[in-house]
């Protein structure tokens, strides 16, 4: 008679999936980290419906976040000013980049408000047009120090966008 406690055979599937192009895929077991797998077909080890997963996966490919941050420059005046940032996750750095942070558009939004928060308000409002490069130098300067450790790389930051207040514009218009 088969002995229960030593099945002749283990019941064994294996689960595929492809990854696709500009992306890796996070595989754990048991829910621990055990591999990355780059773009094609892989296959999970599958004990009994149990063992392998994809945990998620992160994408290579350059991102954009558009940041809007009302503060108020020397002169105060309230302004908006529209901040764009482009992103990545670096290669080599998929595991830190889907383990340490949770949020990464959230992180980068907070960075850009505190650039632009503390720069802003030193500039007169005439002077922050002529400054904005300045400025989107700082916010990446900035983001790509404190991205970096978390396996991002800030390509650019560009300050795509300056709205003053409503009655501001309008009395600016007039002079002119």
């Amino acid at each position: 008679p088969p002995d229960p406690l030593n099945p002749p055979f283990t019941t064994m599937a294996a689960c595929c999936y492809t990854v696709p192009q500009a992306s890796v895929a996070v595989v754990e077991r048991f829910g621990k980290f055990q591999r990355l797998d780059h773009p094609g077909l892989h296959c999970l080890c599958c004990v009994c419906g149990i063992g392998d997963v994809v945990a998620g996966s992160v994408s290579l490919k350059v991102r954009q976040l558009d940041v809007r941050v009302e503060t108020k420059s020397k002169d105060n005046v309230f302004l908006t000013m529209l901040v764009s940032v482009q992103y990545s996750v670096e290669k080599d750095q998929v595991y830190t980049a889907f383990y340490r942070l949770s949020n990464p558009e959230q992180q980068i939004t907070a960075y850009v408000f505190d650039v632009v928060r503390a720069s802003v308000p030193k500039i007169e409002l005439d002077n922050v047009f002529d400054q904005k490069d300045e400025i989107a130098q700082a916010v990446k300067n900035e983001l790509d120090k404190a991205m970096r450790e978390f396996g991002f790389n800030i390509l650019q930051a560009l300050v795509t966008d300056i709205d003053p207040n409503a009655n501001v514009k309008k009395a600016m218009n007039e002079i002119n």
